[in-house]
């Protein structure tokens, strides 16, 4: 298929897919459907059927309180700003993961996240499910993993905004494979 044509099916949706980072209905989120999209999306390649990843959900009614502890988690200058943008999606997935010593355990584990990650995102859009995956610095801060409950030997992979949208944003065109494509040339003939 060339990169101008129509595509269908899977293809279609994970062309269309955004991320939503704004414009929220202010709709619950329930539950049920994140853990059907969840058990759906763990169908992700995972080396040796580790599963390194668990979930925390933070439903919708619950929200304004996890704002609240989220934003005080930062210095005081910044309390309010903070406040407002915990309190912009409608629930939040924050996916935990295992955490290794070995390198290319770590590797092999977060790309098996990474990729149930996609399957969730992919399968929420189906839904009209918005989804944002945000990785800023609050994952990394130890008072953030211990409100959580994060322990030792995980770390979080990020948290997922999650709302149900009303505007789609435009989507960036993509850079055709093509020109990112080699094809391996043995150095020696056989």
């Amino acid at each position: 298929m060339q990169n101008n044509d129509k595509p269908s099916g899977l293809a279609r949706i994970i062309r269309e897919r955004r991320s939503i980072k704004t414009g929220y209905r202010n709709i619950p989120v329930p539950q049920e459907l994140i853990l059907e999209l969840l058990n759906d999306a763990v169908y992700a390649p995972n080396h040796k059927l580790r599963e390194p990843w668990r979930f925390i959900f933070v439903p919708t009614e619950a929200k304004q309180l996890f704002a609240l502890e989220m934003a005080q988690q930062y210095p005081e200058d910044m309390f309010e700003n903070r406040l407002k943008y915990f309190n912009e999606p409608d629930a939040y997935l924050i996916i935990v993961m295992t955490d290794s010593d070995n390198q290319k355990q770590k590797d092999e584990d977060f790309g098996a996240v990474s990729s149930m990650i996609q399957n969730f995102q992919l399968l929420a859009w189906e839904h009209g499910l918005g989804t944002v995956w945000k990785t800023n610095p609050h994952i990394y801060d130890p008072k953030v993993k211990e409100m959580l409950g994060v322990q030792q030997g995980e770390r979080i992979a990020g948290f997922l905004h999650l709302g149900f949208y009303s505007d789609v944003p435009e989507g960036a065109p993509r850079t055709p494979a093509e020109e990112k494509f080699t094809v391996y040339q043995p150095k020696y003939d056989l």
